[in-house]
């Protein structure tokens, strides 16, 4: 059978919602396919992982392994916890991230079509907006910029930051740049490669945020009644989930940087408390905080729904009033049973979602997740104060 021309369209537009990634493009994406270190569909995994983690840590450790900084110095390289949470832990991490987001956010696009949200007229508009973010996401413009930023900016940050007094595994004690070898890899290889990783997470967030942008400018179907208690849009809080592995990776970098100080330079832990409940705060916002875009949508739904669901009650409680207690209605039904009650009841239950209905699309059950990732990392850190035994006691009184 042929396919008429409007139903043509309609097909290509379903079909890029449901192919959409937030990580298949890009210049490094097609160079790691092309090192067959990235399949089509974010294969290859853990070729990947073990890739960069060896070119990012083992030269640091084979540079190291038998000189005066593998043991010698005060900071030697095999008990500096920073560096090896950030290579062995976080780098690990952020490139695994790829896989889930990759999965979660084309199903979380996909649903837009899938549940109607975004209906057949709004389907051109919502085509765009995969385009532009698609088109954003392939960009090489990005990439480059974040490849000068880590070269110029970074090393500007690095020149800048406390000078190093005494020998390490990386640098002798008479200036920052008097690098060992390891030393220089560590500042222009390993350092690098984790920052521009990380800083192409962020460029991802920003697409990601303006794609909803876009999408929360469409006539987007919206059922005030959902139960959900934001009216169809409640996925947008979980879809955050998929953004946790990233924040767990930057909690492990700035636990490892205190682990540090904590362990080699004796300063209490209590000293950084002010820093890592501004950090989890700080990210917790960042993700969640641009879902506050839906806020006008929701509110207008709430209002509308308010004022639709009022009058189709007070219609309704008319009938009923006439009916039931005024008896300008004969009837010969019993209350009992009534079919009439059970309306009744199910009214003032659609009335009373619409009342409740959240202005944000997440719910405090999100906000305690994301803050449980981010904050995990941490946890370690509390057995510098107590034992393992009193760290779960206390772990559980904050949770239970």
């Amino acid at each position: 059978m042929a396919m008429n021309q409007t139903e043509a369209p309609e097909l290509a537009y379903l079909t890029d919602a449901h192919d959409f990634s937030l990580v298949l493009g890009g210049p490094l994406f097609q160079l790691f396919r092309k090192a067959h270190l990235e399949g089509d569909r974010a294969e290859l995994l853990a070729r990947r992982i073990l890739t960069l983690t060896v070119v990012a840590w083992a030269p640091l450790l084979l540079l190291t392994l038998g000189a005066s900084g593998a043991s010698g110095t005060r900071v030697s390289f095999l008990r500096d916890v920073e560096v090896h949470v950030r290579f062995l832990v976080a780098l690990p991490v952020l490139i695994a991230a790829e896989l889930l987001v990759h999965m979660r956010i084309r199903a979380i696009v996909a649903r837009f079509v899938d549940w109607g949200i975004v209906g057949p007229r709004s389907l051109p508009a919502f085509h765009r907006a995969i385009q532009s973010a698609i088109a954003m996401r392939n960009s090489s413009v990005f990439e480059v910029a974040l490849f000068l930023c880590i070269y110029t900016v970074g090393l500007w940050l690095w020149d800048n930051r406390v000078t190093i007094d005494t020998g390490t595994w990386y640098a002798a004690g008479s200036g920052r740049w008097d690098l060992t070898l390891a030393g220089f890899w560590y500042v222009f290889v390993s350092i690098p490669i984790v920052q521009f990783i990380l800083l192409r997470w962020y460029v991802r967030f920003f697409i990601w945020f303006r794609f909803l942008w876009q999408v929360s400018k469409i006539d987007l179907n919206l059922i005030p009644t959902h139960p959900d208690r934001a009216a169809g849009l409640g996925f947008l809080g979980k879809s955050v989930y998929a953004f946790g592995p990233i924040l767990f990776a930057q909690g492990a970098m700035l636990a490892g940087l205190v682990a540090s100080r904590v362990l080699y330079r004796g300063e209490p832990l209590v000293d950084f408390k002010l820093q890592i409940g501004g950090f989890i705060a700080f990210f917790v916002i960042a993700i969640l905080g641009p879902l506050v875009m839906f806020t006008p949508l929701l509110a207008s739904v709430r209002r509308k729904g308010l004022a639709d669901y009022g009058q189709l009650a007070q219609q309704y409680m008319d009938g009923f009033d006439r009916k039931w207690v005024r008896h300008e209605v004969v009837s010969s039904e019993p209350l009992l049973g009534a079919a009439d009650i059970q309306s009744l009841a199910d009214l003032g239950n659609s009335y009373s979602l619409v009342r409740e209905m959240r202005p944000v699309p997440f719910s405090l059950e999100d906000i305690a997740r994301m803050v449980a990732v981010t904050a995990a990392p941490f946890l370690p850190l509390l057995l510098t104060m107590w034992s393992p035994e009193e760290v779960i006691v206390r772990v559980f009184q904050v949770v239970f």
